[in-house]
């Protein structure tokens, strides 16, 4: 009779557990995507782009992410060994995040990036392309 009972009890443990886990949501790195402020850059020495990072599922900005990997190159022109380094730079509004560079050259630039995102175990990655005018 006790055996009986504690199998059901674990049965019942199981069951509520499993159900309990159903509800549970839990976000991937492909939950999240940057997106550039402006697609629009000015070419030209030490401008300024701000990229936001957004939860798709909510649709809001990701403040305090971590940005570790940055790369800059003319890869929608069809010059992707053309590279030029890229700095950080503050940026007063939540989940906009603002970086330098010299964009030597009129025409489309990749930016590919990767950021840890508070709670999340992998790295979101991500690219955008600028369109640096004179």
């Amino acid at each position: 009779m006790t055996k009986l009972s504690l199998s059901g009890g674990a049965m019942l443990l199981a069951g509520i557990l499993v159900a309990g886990s159903a509800t549970v949501s839990l976000a991937s790195s492909r939950d999240y995507e940057f997106q550039p402020v402006s697609p629009n850059v000015k070419q030209g020495q030490g401008s300024l782009f701000l990229v936001r990072l957004v939860d798709k599922r909510t649709g809001k900005p990701v403040p305090d992410a971590v940005v570790f990997t940055t790369r800059m190159d003319m890869a929608p022109e069809g010059m992707e060994m053309m590279t030029t380094p890229v700095e950080t730079s503050s940026s007063t509004e939540p989940g906009v995040y603002a970086f330098k560079t010299d964009f030597t050259m009129a025409g489309g630039w990749r930016f590919k990036l990767a950021a840890k995102v508070q709670g999340e175990p992998d790295t979101v990655q991500g690219e955008i392309v600028l369109k640096a005018t004179p």
